[in-house]
């Protein structure tokens, strides 16, 4: 009898049908984290399908990731953060990517690192790549805007010009305190684009997780010490901690580093 391994258990999981079928298995994913398989699954395949079948399942979604050193870190004082966390939690990133519709990262990410965002680890289609430069601080030689690898989403503050019209670009509404996360969301909505990974940096991913508009925010801990650099989750101050943030929250090791998945569906 047919025994489900992780390559084909990812098979399924990139089905969007509400009932998946491949290698003669049927699988049916659940937004609570519930799922269903016709066959048995091994240990690793039956970790896949813990992990992503609440992504799996859904129409749309908002998730966001960071990859930090245990005292909080995403980078150094100069921006190199390659790679903070290890290959196991690369190819968590690149999962999350391939199940997404879009990916999005904050011009500051894009300046210090010119990631390809991407999918390179696993089997799986490039999202849509979104880039947020609501003050047009970005160069056009940056690769995103000149590879070719994917479609490319610039977003530029409305009267501003864009770094480069080489990709598709939109202009969005700015304030004081920068672009609206929600605004962002709607206009994504709008192109078709329902299910969001925002990648980074820290700021872009605090700003949409003091927005409320996360589903669900993957947090992946190395054990390093870097003892300074760049913040990963920053949020305005608060007075108590009656008033810290406490969503659901499963742990689960990726190698030597360790993953928590918050929830607040």
């Amino acid at each position: 009898m047919t025994r489900i391994d992780e390559n084909l258990a990812w098979t399924l999981l990139r089905d969007r049908a509400a009932e998946r079928r491949a290698g003669g298995v049927a699988f049916r994913p659940s937004a609570d984290g519930q799922w269903w398989a016709s066959h048995a699954a091994d240990e690793s395949a039956a970790a896949l399908f813990e992990l992503y079948a609440p992504l799996a399942a859904r129409a749309d979604f908002v998730v966001a990731q960071l990859g930090q050193s245990l005292d909080g870190r995403i980078a150094t004082s100069t921006g190199h953060s390659h790679f903070v966390t290890g290959p196991d939690d690369i190819r968590h990133l690149h999962r999350l990517r391939a199940l997404s519709d879009a990916v999005v990262v904050g011009a500051g990410t894009v300046a210090a690192d010119d990631p390809r965002l991407t999918v390179r680890e696993v089997t799986g289609e490039n999202p849509v790549r979104v880039v947020l430069d609501p003050h047009g601080r970005l160069s056009p030689k940056h690769g995103l805007f000149t590879d070719g690898a994917a479609s490319t989403l610039l977003c530029h503050g409305a009267g501003l010009r864009p770094a480069t019209t080489a990709v598709e670009t939109l202009a969005v509404p700015i304030t004081e305190e920068g672009l609206d996360p929600r605004v962002l969301l709607a206009c994504l909505r709008e192109r078709g684009l329902r299910r969001v990974l925002i990648e980074g940096g820290g700021q872009t991913v605090s700003r949409c997780l003091h927005a409320g508009v996360l589903d669900r925010l993957y947090i992946t801990v190395a054990p390093m010490l870097i003892g300074s650099g760049i913040h990963g989750i920053s949020l305005p101050e608060i007075a108590s901690l009656d008033e810290a943030l406490r969503p659901n929250c499963r742990r689960r090791y990726l190698g030597e580093d360790t993953l928590y998945e918050f929830s607040w569906d």
